[in-house]
C-alpha cells in the first residue's frame, strides 16, 4: 500500500513530538530533490527540515554507509563547513517513525538553487573553494581509506556487451529514434583507454554534487546538501559533476566558469592539471550507463539534464583538452 506523504509526515511528527524543539507553528513541503521526502518546519525554537528516506531508495544503501556518510556530513558541519547541521538519535541512529519510516532532522538553511550553467564567475569561484575544501577535510587521514574506490569501471568489453543490449531493447521498443545515440556509445566505449583515467586518484567524496543540491545565498554557497551517497570513490568526480552542473548551458560549456572553479578549488586542495578531464571522461564513464537506455524519453527531473550532460561528454571526449585548454 503506498501512503500519501500527508499520512508519512503525520507519522514522523507523531514520532518526533517530544524531540522537535519548541512549538510547531508551520509546515511547508519542499519539492525538490529526487524520491525522498522533505518538509521545513518552523517551531518557537527554530527552523529545522525532516528529510524521509524512500524506502525503494533506501534499500541501495548499506545502513551503515548511510549512517557513516551523515557522521562525516556533522564532522564538516563541526569544521564550519557550509552544510546543515543534523540531529541524529542519542546512539548516533536514524529516527524511525512507528510506522517504519526513517527519516532524520537538519538544520534548515537559507538559500536558492540555481539553474544548471547560469552561476556567476564568483559563484562558480566559491563552489570550487567549498568543494576543495570538502575533500581536504574529508581526506584529513582522520577516517582513513580503503583499498578499493566504490566505483570500479567494467571493463571495455563488459560496456561493449552492455550498450549492445541496450540497442536490441530499444529496437525491440521501436524507439528507433534512440540508435544514433546507442551507436555512439558503442563506438565511443570501443576506443575508450581506462589506463588514462587516472584510477589510482581514490578518495572520500560527496559523490551528487550537482546544483540542485547547492544552496547559493549572497553571492556565494550557503551549504551544500544530501551527503547519502558520501563515499570512498574518486574525488574528481565531484569536480566534474560540480563543473559540469555549473558551466554546461546550451551545449555549450563556459571555460571561464570552469576556470573561476579550479583556482578556487585548488586553494584548498593540490590536483594534477589533468584532474578534470581525467573526471569528466570517467564520469561519462560511469553515469551514461543511468541515463542513456531504451526509456531516456521518459525521463523527468534531474535525470533530463543529466542525460543532456551525457550527451555532450559523448560528443567532446576527445575534444576535452583543446576546449579547456583552448
Amino acid at each position: 500500500m503506498i501512503k500519501s506523504q500527508e499520512a508519512i509526515l503525520e507519522d514522523i511528527l507523531q514520532s518526533l513530538s517530544s524531540r522537535l524543539p519548541g512549538e510547531i507553528k508551520n509546515i511547508s513541503p519542499i519539492t525538490r530533490g529526487y524520491l525522498n521526502l522533505k518538509w521545513k518546519v518552523s517551531t518557537t525554537a527554530g527552523t529545522f527540515l525532516i528529510k524521509q528516506f524512500n524506502k525503494d531508495r533506501l534499500r541501495k544503501y548499506d545502513r551503515q554507509d548511510l549512517l557513516f556518510a551523515l557522521r562525516q556530513q556533522k564532522r564538516l558541519y563541526k569544521k564550519g563547513f557550509p552544510c546543515p547541521n543534523i540531529y541524529l538519535d542519542k546512539d548516533n541512529r536514524l529516527l524511525e517513525s512507528s510506522n517504519g519510516e526513517i527519516f532524520m532532522v537538519m538544520e534548515f538553511c537559507p538559500g536558492k538553487i540555481k539553474l544548471p550553467g547560469c552561476l556567476t564567475r564568483g559563484e562558480m569561484n566559491h563552489l570550487g573553494k567549498c568543494t576543495g575544501r570538502m575533500h581536504a577535510i574529508l581526506n584529513d587521514r582522520i577516517v582513513g581509506t580503503k583499498e578499493r574506490a566504490e566505483f570500479i569501471p567494467p571493463p571495455v568489453k563488459h560496456r561493449m556487451s552492455h550498450w549492445m543490449r541496450v540497442k536490441e531493447e530499444t529496437e525491440a521498443k521501436g524507439k528507433m529514434g534512440h540508435i544514433p545515440l546507442i551507436d555512439k556509445q558503442l563506438s565511443l566505449t570501443e576506443r575508450i583507454d581506462l589506463d588514462t583515467l587516472g584510477m589510482k586518484d581514490t578518495g572520500w567524496a560527496h559523490r551528487d554534487l550537482f546544483l540542485d543540491n547547492i544552496l547559493f545565498h549572497k553571492g556565494g554557497i550557503s551549504a551544500i546538501l544530501d551527503f547519502d551517497r558520501l563515499r570512498y570513490d574518486y574525488p574528481k568526480l565531484d569536480v566534474a559533476r560540480a563543473v559540469l552542473s555549473g558551466s554546461l548551458y546550451n551545449n555549450i560549456l563556459d571555460v571561464e566558469l570552469v576556470s573561476s572553479f579550479m583556482e578556487g578549488y585548488r586553494e584548498h586542495r593540490i590536483c594534477s592539471d589533468t584532474v578534470l578531464i581525467e573526471g569528466l571522461r570517467l564520469l561519462w564513464y560511469m553515469e551514461s550507463t543511468w541515463w542513456i537506455d531504451a526509456d531516456m524519453d521518459q525521463h523527468v527531473g534531474p535525470p533530463i539534464r543529466f542525460l543532456e550532460e551525457m550527451k555532450w561528454l559523448q560528443e567532446h571526449y576527445f575534444d576535452l583538452e583543446d576546449i579547456l585548454n583552448g
